[in-house]
Parts: structure tokens; sequence; C-alpha cells
């Protein structure tokens, strides 16, 4: 089976390409290297698998149209689209940029399937297309009251509408998988763990927006990954497909709670700065994963403890290299 990666030199992506080839997947990935973040760590990301008899890489923006058309002319069996303009914050003060990459980019890509008979999709979505939580319980895909306070977050709720769209029009089979807060090795730099750690190990204060009770339904990398397979096997196997569901870990962690763990892991005393909610942020993450364990299989195992420490190996692994 041939996959079409989005991404694929990303965080999630770069772990889910290498996922895909072990299973004995063909992969062609693209990546634009956005100057979001360093290129470098994308190419360090993109070298773990670059050279795989099964991998084959172009540089492409997906809101190209004429080189996703010219580019891409392969028969794939399912395109997993993990690519997008990414943070919550960076969104409020640039949405052109948003709407431009989530939206038109995945337009192009629902376009490029229509045009090639490409038939199945994973999209990446995320949490925030829910909004704030205000019962503090676990949200089910099928809660229909969204209010994403965030462009970000109305970028990806409206990917997953085009999605049911070209669904209804093309008989594409979908699944729309909202991700809750994906840590692990290789998280970008810009991220709060990632943050979090940097700074405690050059001793130096963090900042913590609100008064800690902020919570987030951490997922591991690894464990949203093999969602994401299981996802693909699904869509594989099954006609006439169109699902929304949760990957997430089902545990909120207060920010409060989070800290003190890195803290505790490194070896190093608090130095915490504390500051206002900023906008955008939303008060809870809590994914019902009922759906997921019932339609996928999905069993997330790693937790909180683990992962931080698996994720500061990693940083340090890569402070040596």
């Amino acid at each position: 089976m041939k996959v079409l990666l989005t991404g694929c030199a990303g965080f999630i992506g770069s772990h889910t390409c290498e996922k895909l080839l072990s299973k004995g997947f063909s992969v062609i990935g693209i990546d634009n290297f956005s100057t979001f973040y360093d290129r470098r760590i994308k190419e360090k990301n993109l070298d773990q698998f670059l050279n795989h008899p099964n991998f084959t890489f172009k540089e492409l923006d997906i809101r190209d149209h004429e080189a996703l058309k010219n580019e891409l002319k392969d028969q794939v069996d399912v395109l997993v689209h993990l690519a997008a303009k990414a943070g919550v914050r960076p969104s409020i003060l640039n949405p052109r940029d948003y709407i431009d990459v989530n939206i038109k980019g995945t337009q192009n890509l629902l376009q490029w399937m229509v045009d090639t008979n490409c038939k199945k999709l994973f999209f990446a979505s995320s949490s925030s297309v829910y909004g704030n939580n205000k019962n503090g319980q676990a949200v089910k895909e099928g809660h229909f009251d969204l209010q994403p306070i965030s462009p970000y977050a109305f970028t990806k709720r409206s990917g997953e509408l085009m999605n049911y769209t070209y669904h209804h029009l093309y008989k594409i089979d979908v699944i729309n998988a909202r991700f809750f807060t994906v840590y692990g090795p290789r998280q970008r730099p810009d991220l709060a763990i990632h943050k979090f750690v940097d700074l405690i190990t050059r001793d130096e204060p963090i900042h913590m927006y609100g008064n800690g009770d902020s919570a987030r339904d951490y997922t591991f990398v690894e464990d949203t990954v093999n969602g994401i397979l299981s996802g693909v096997e699904y869509l594989l196997n099954n006609e006439n497909v169109v699902e929304t569901i949760n990957l997430g870990n089902n545990t909120p962690v207060p920010l409060l709670t989070l800290i003190k763990t890195i803290y505790t892991q490194l070896g190093k005393q608090e130095n915490i700065i504390k500051q206002g909610m900023q906008d955008g942020d939303v008060n809870l993450t809590f994914a019902d994963i009922s759906k997921a364990k019932s339609l996928l299989d999905y069993q997330p195992e790693v937790k909180l403890e683990e992962g931080i420490a698996r994720f500061i190996d990693w940083y340090r692994q890569q402070d040596k290299n």
C-alpha cells in the first residue's frame, strides 16, 4: 500500500513516517520546511528514514496547487494529512497565514484526491476545536456546540467540514482525528514541555500562564502514532467511512503538576514566574476516547512521568550531539 504523508519532517509526521515504513507501507513524504522553526531540526528528523528504500521525499508546499498536480502523479491508496500551520497564540497574530495553509492548503489536497482518484483520507485535527471545556467532563466527538477560540482552532474545524463535503460529493472515506496535546521526542521547540525542559536545564525561570490549574490531556507521541496507524488500517479495510475520533489520553494534567514533574525529574529547584492567561488558551482539554477504543482498538499506554523521562533522555542526547 502507498501512503502520501504531508508534514513528514515534522514532530508527529516523522514518527508516523517511521511507523508506516516499519509496517511495510510505501511512503511519499512531503514537507515545505516552514520557517516557523529551524529547518535543520526537520532535516534531522528526516534523516531517520530519508534513505529507506520505500520512502520518497518531495519538498512541496500544500498551498501550491500546480506543484501538487505536477509532482504527485503516483497512484496513492491513502493520504495522511498532518501538515499544518501550528500554534494557537501565533495564529492570533497572523490568522491569514493559518487560513492559507490549513484551509486553502487542505482544499488543494482534497482536490488533488479527486483528480487522482485517491479515496482514503486521515486528517489531523485538534482538540482546540472544542473551545473551552465548561463542565470539566471528557468531551465526546458528537459534541456539536463547538466554540473554537483561536484562528488555529477554527481552521482545523473548517478542515473537518471540508472533508465531510468531499466525502458527500466524491465518496472520499475520511477519519478526522482530534489530537490532544501530543508530546515526546522531537517535539517542536516552541511547545511547553520542550521550552520548560530547556529553560530549567539552563537554570532560567519559566513563565506559567494562569495559576497553574489549567489542564491538558497530554498524549505521548507513540500513542498518537499508534492511533494514526490504526486509523489508516481502518480506512483501508472499510468503505463509506466518515468518522471523527479523539486521540487523547483521557487523563488531564494540571499545568502546575506538569511543571513540578519536570523540575523533579531534572533535579532542579523551582523558579516560576506567574503571568495572566493568554488569549486563545483553553482552560481544559479532556478526551473521551471510548470511540477510538471501539473502532480502532486505541489504547494509550504511556503515563506522564514515563513520557517526560523519555523526552528528557532525548533532549539530553541532542545536547550531546
